[in-house]
């Protein structure tokens, strides 16, 4: 079993700093668990990753290496911990094997050692607006609350700070639930909120990617719990492998046993077979129908926590909101604009379109994760006022699937492809009228032009910020 002491005057290779918080705060973990020597591989440039490196300055043990990535480096070292979206399949990760060094990932090395409760949340969608919301809703009843990998949060940057009196909610990726596998773990709360297709230029087929989400309750012990999607078919025929209680949530009407729903508007809590009005949704900040479910998600997971309703619904009242994910970001000439970057998949896009009733001039598009585009492109077709697309392999495939399905009276309809955030916004803004949108919600991801999606969301603030009011 790892302990902490483990680390202590040992040597331990970091693949893969990256330009996210969690390499950051893997590095600073092990610096602070005393560490001999911390070598950093990564095949980005010194230059790429200023950013991350100007954080690490302090730490006087830390060896760079740096684009390239050494036979030494993880061979001859006492652990490998691999950045998630490093495949377990990389050669230099085989090659630390062969040689009989541990290779693990900060999520394994967080279950492994930490000695608070754990929520665990994971989802194609929503995970991060569930587990925000979870973490405000149990700090609002007075909960000492450890944030873990929401976000940019680093999964083992504070693992020192937590203790027992903590209780953790941890944002898990089908990445780093691939290593809660391997180690055989999981959370004792668990959050299902979804399952679609993605990240399918990572994983070889969706059976894959199911499987590694499978973790977040796999080895789960009959005691455990593990909150789940009724409405989502996926969700349904995942969970049959669930050792511990099932609670279910639904958008759709009442379900069987104990669970939280929405009927008539309203949410309703089923517990001990004892069923009650709970809260109207007219109450609820969020809005959307992809965030009802996220409400729900919540609140079942906080309700199964010890949670009372009445801390539960003051939690979901005082919510502000996360940045990135249908951000309001300013008006300008009676325009509005919203930041919604982590829309990194056809469906959040579908979604943000119904949101609105205004007319809307779309930004999309990006890098290709193999997914499909024909049922965004025909609601884009049907729903956006206007769209500029960002370049991108993701883009492409986008167009192809929006000429497709042109009318024919659209068939010469031409479309603007451009190759920054600027050009973007500012086509956008000439094309936009009073009372219009501009959305940012892309649908693909971000490599390419940005360096991640926050980056690409940042950057539309910033352009949008920079806008000068037209006469």
């Amino acid at each position: 079993m790892l302990k902490a002491s483990f680390f202590k005057n040992k040597r331990v290779t970091v693949f893969g700093l990256g330009l996210n918080m969690g390499g950051i705060g893997t590095v600073k973990f092990l610096a602070e668990q005393g560490a001999r020597e911390i070598i950093v591989t990564d095949i980005k440039s010194r230059v790429e990753l200023g950013a991350s490196l100007e954080k690490l300055a302090k730490y006087k043990n830390v060896t760079y290496v740096l684009g390239q990535h050494r036979t030494e480096d993880f061979t001859n070292v006492d652990m490998v911990i691999k950045n998630p979206i490093i495949p377990w399949t990389n050669e230099y990760v085989k090659l630390a094997k062969k040689h009989k060094v541990p290779v693990e990932m900060d999520a394994s090395i967080f279950l492994a050692l930490c000695k608070a409760p754990i929520i665990g949340i994971t989802g194609t969608k929503g995970k991060t607006t569930t587990a925000s919301l979870c973490a405000h809703i149990l700090e609002t009843a007075k909960k000492r609350v450890a944030r873990v990998g929401i976000g940019q949060i680093s999964v083992l940057g504070n693992l020192g700070k937590i203790t027992t009196d903590d209780v953790v909610v941890f944002e898990l990726s089908s990445w780093r639930l691939s290593a809660l596998g391997r180690s055989k773990r999981s959370p004792f709360l668990a959050v299902l909120t979804n399952i679609y297709l993605d990240h399918l230029n990572y994983y070889k087929t969706m059976e894959e990617y199911v499987s590694d989400k499978k973790n977040i309750f796999l080895f789960q012990k009959t005691r455990n719990i593990l909150v789940a999607n009724f409405d989502d078919e996926a969700v349904r025929a995942t969970v049959q492998d669930a050792k511990g209680t099932i609670i279910w949530f639904s958008q759709n009407g009442e379900i069987e046993g104990d669970g939280v729903w929405v009927k008539d508007k309203k949410i309703y809590v089923r517990r001990q077979g004892k069923e009650e009005e709970f809260l109207p949704l007219s109450r609820v900040p969020l809005k959307g129908e992809h965030n009802v479910a996220n409400v729900l998600a919540a609140v079942s997971a906080t309700l199964a926590y010890g949670i009372n309703l009445k801390q539960i619904a003051s939690g979901i009242e005082s919510f502000p909101g996360i940045p990135h994910r249908l951000e309001y970001v300013s008006e300008k000439n009676s325009v509005r604009y919203y930041n919604d970057t982590t829309a990194t998949i056809p469906e959040s896009v579908i979604a943000a379109l119904r949101f609105f009733s205004e007319p809307v001039i779309l930004i999309a598009g990006g890098s290709d994760k193999q997914l499909k585009f024909d049922a965004l492109a025909q609601v884009i077709l049907r729903r956006s006022k206007g769209l500029i697309l960002l370049k991108g392999a993701a883009t492409d495939k986008l167009l192809r699937a929006l000429k497709t399905h042109l009318s024919a009276k659209d068939k010469g309809r031409q479309f603007e492809v451009v190759e920054s955030m600027a050009k973007a916004v500012e086509l956008a803004s000439r094309s936009a009228e009073p009372g219009d949108v501009v959305l940012l919600s892309p649908g693909a991801a971000s490599f390419g032009i940005f360096q991640n999606e926050f980056d690409r969301g940042e950057q539309f603030c910033k352009a949008v910020n920079e806008l000068k009011s037209r006469v």
